[in-house]
């Protein structure tokens, strides 16, 4: 199975955040815009993160030069360690 694509993951965190945001500009609540608008740089680049974790363990799982599911462990245990 396949991972959902990192742009339609972004994009529907996006549309979450911008109904929230066009709600509360139509209000004029501009405190909360303000909290919308930070929340969302957060929640994105945690998001991002995550992602980019995903991917690395799809990396490992799918390595081809990874033949037994203890390689593909190993080759992990390698890639955290690189940080």
């Amino acid at each position: 199975m396949s991972p959902r694509p990192r742009q339609r993951i972004l994009e529907n965190l996006e549309n979450v955040y911008r109904e929230a945001y066009d709600h509360a500009k139509a209000e004029d609540d501009r405190h909360r815009m303000f909290e919308l608008d930070a929340s969302f740089q957060r929640e994105q680049l945690l998001l991002e993160v995550l992602l980019d974790i995903r991917d690395g363990l799809y990396a490992v799982a799918e390595a081809p030069s990874a033949s037994s599911a203890l390689d593909k462990l190993a080759v992990l245990r390698k890639l955290t360690r690189m940080g």
